[in-house]
C-alpha cells in the first residue's frame, strides 16, 4: 500500500509540475514580450488587434498576430514540457508518461494558434471571447475580465494566462498606476500614510475628510498637496458625482469610544463604524455599469481584526464585527472586487498605544493589493491569521446557503470601442 501511495504521489507530482512548467514559461516569455526590444513589436501586433470589447478589429492582423505572439508562445511551451519530459524519463522512467500531461496541454495551445492563424478557428481563445463580463477578475486563474485589464488598463500587468502565480509573485495582479483612488479619514495617520504610498504607485489621489484644511503629504519633492473633498457623516450622498470618477474607494474613516457604552456612543459607533461605510459602498456599486469598471472599480474596506479577536473596546469590536458580516454578505454578488483590511494595532488618534507603524501598515496593504489579496491581513497577533480565513469561509458559506441575491447584479452598458493599449 504504501509504495503504491508513493507511486500515485510521483505521477502526480510530474503531472502537475509538467503543467506548472508550461504555464511558468509562458508567462515568462510574455513578461520578455513587453521587455525584450525584438520581440516588442511583434507583441504590440496582439494588443493592436481588439477594440476594448474585446472584439476583433481586423481578420487578416488577427490571424498574423497568432503567427507573431500565440504560436511562439506555446511552442516555447512545448519545447521545456518536452525538455521535463525527458528528466523525467531519465530519473523516473516508470513515470515518463505523467510527465506527458504538460507537453499534450502545450501542444494544444499550439494547435489553436495555428488553428487561428490559418484562419480554420474562427473564433478567439478564451480570454479574448468579446461581450459583457459575467464574472469578477479571478484571484487565481485568468478569466476574460483579469485579461481585459493587461490589454486597457495596464499592459505593464496583469501577464499570466492561465494561473495568476506569476503575477501574484511579481506583484502584477493589480496595478495602480494612473488609477483614481479616493481615501476617507484621509485626515487620520493611516489615511496619510495611504496617501503616501499610493501616490509612489503613481495614482490619482484624492482625500476624503470631515475637516477644512487641505491633506499634504510629504514625498522626496518636497510636501504635496492632495485634492481634497469635504464631507460629513450623514452627508454622503454629496460624494455621488465624485464617486462616478473613481475606480478604488478606501473606507478607512472610523471612531473608537474605548469604555464608553452610553446610548450616545453606541449610535455614534455604529452609524460611523458600520452605516456611513455601507452607505458609501452601495452608492460606489451603483457606479459600476460597463466591462471597464467591473475590470477596474475596487472598494478596499477597513474592517480590523476585531472582526474575530477583542480590541478592549466593546462598541468598536460589535460595530467592526457587523461592517465585517455585512460586506461578507454583499461579496457574494457584488458587481466589483472588495477587498477587506483586517488590521491590528496600529499608532493613531483612534489607539495611542497602537505597536505598529501607520506607515508599515500601509505598505504592507499595498505590497498584498498588487497581489490580490482579497482579505489583507496585517497584524502582529498570528491568531487573526488563523481565525479570520475560518471566520470568513464559515459565515460566507452560511450566507450563501440562506439567502438571495439580486438576479442581474450587474448591468452593463455598452462602451463606445476603442483599440487596445500598446
Amino acid at each position: 500500500m504504501q509504495m503504491i501511495s508513493g507511486w500515485v504521489a510521483g505521477a502526480g507530482l510530474w503531472a502537475v509540475g509538467s503543467l506548472l512548467t508550461a504555464e511558468i514559461v509562458r508567462d515568462g516569455r510574455h513578461v520578455l514580450a513587453h521587455a525584450y526590444p525584438k520581440w516588442i513589436p511583434k507583441h504590440q501586433v496582439h494588443h493592436r488587434v481588439f477594440r476594448n470589447d474585446l472584439s476583433v478589429i481586423n481578420p487578416e492582423t488577427y490571424r498574423q498576430s497568432q503567427w507573431d505572439h500565440d504560436v511562439p508562445e506555446s511552442a516555447t511551451m512545448v519545447v521545456a514540457t518536452v525538455l521535463l519530459w525527458g528528466v523525467c524519463g531519465w530519473l523516473t522512467p516508470e513515470l515518463f508518461w505523467f510527465a506527458g500531461v504538460g507537453v499534450l496541454y502545450s501542444l494544444g495551445f499550439l494547435a489553436g494558434g495555428v488553428a487561428r492563424g490559418r484562419g480554420w478557428a474562427v473564433e478567439t481563445d478564451l480570454t479574448h471571447r468579446p461581450g459583457p463580463f459575467d464574472q469578477l477578475p479571478h484571484p487565481w486563474w485568468v478569466n476574460r475580465t483579469y485579461h481585459w485589464r493587461h490589454h486597457f488598463d495596464d499592459p505593464n500587468a496583469y501577464f499570466c494566462g492561465t494561473f495568476t502565480l506569476i503575477d501574484r509573485l511579481m506583484g502584477t495582479s493589480l496595478s495602480l498606476k494612473g488609477k483614481t483612488i479616493a481615501i476617507t479619514g484621509a485626515s487620520g495617520s493611516l489615511g496619510r500614510s495611504l496617501l503616501q504610498r499610493l501616490d509612489r504607485e503613481g495614482a490619482k489621489l484624492i482625500a476624503l475628510s470631515s475637516k477644512l484644511d487641505p491633506v499634504v503629504i510629504p514625498t522626496d519633492q518636497g510636501d504635496k498637496p492632495i485634492r481634497t473633498q469635504q464631507w460629513q457623516i450623514q452627508q454622503e450622498e454629496q460624494l455621488a458625482d465624485l464617486l462616478e470618477t473613481v475606480d478604488i474607494l478606501i473606507l478607512n474613516h472610523g471612531v473608537n469610544v474605548h469604555g464608553e457604552r452610553t446610548p450616545e456612543a453606541i449610535l455614534s459607533s455604529y452609524e460611523i463604524n458600520t452605516f456611513s461605510h455601507w452607505r458609501l459602498l452601495e452608492m460606489f456599486l451603483k457606479t459600476v455599469r460597463s466591462n471597464a469598471d467591473i475590470a477596474r472599480k475596487e472598494v478596499w474596506m477597513n474592517t480590523s481584526e476585531a472582526e474575530v479577536l477583542p480590541a478592549v473596546s466593546p462598541l468598536y469590536e460589535l460595530s467592526k464585527r457587523t461592517l465585517g458580516d455585512l460586506i461578507t454578505l454583499r461579496r457574494l454578488d457584488a458587481p466589483c472586487v472588495i477587498r477587506k483590511l483586517i488590521l491590528g494595532p496600529f499608532k493613531s488618534n483612534l489607539n495611542p498605544i497602537g505597536v505598529m507603524s501607520s506607515d508599515w501598515v500601509a505598505d504592507k496593504i499595498v505590497k498584498w493589493a498588487k497581489r490580490d489579496v482579497r482579505n489583507i491581513i496585517v497584524t502582529i497577533d498570528p491568531l487573526t491569521y488563523l481565525f479570520l480565513p475560518l471566520k470568513e469561509l464559515a459565515v460566507s458559506t452560511y450566507f450563501n446557503l440562506f439567502s438571495r441575491g439580486a438576479q442581474d447584479p450587474v448591468s452593463v452598458q455598452p462602451e463606445e470601442p476603442r483599440t487596445s493599449a500598446q
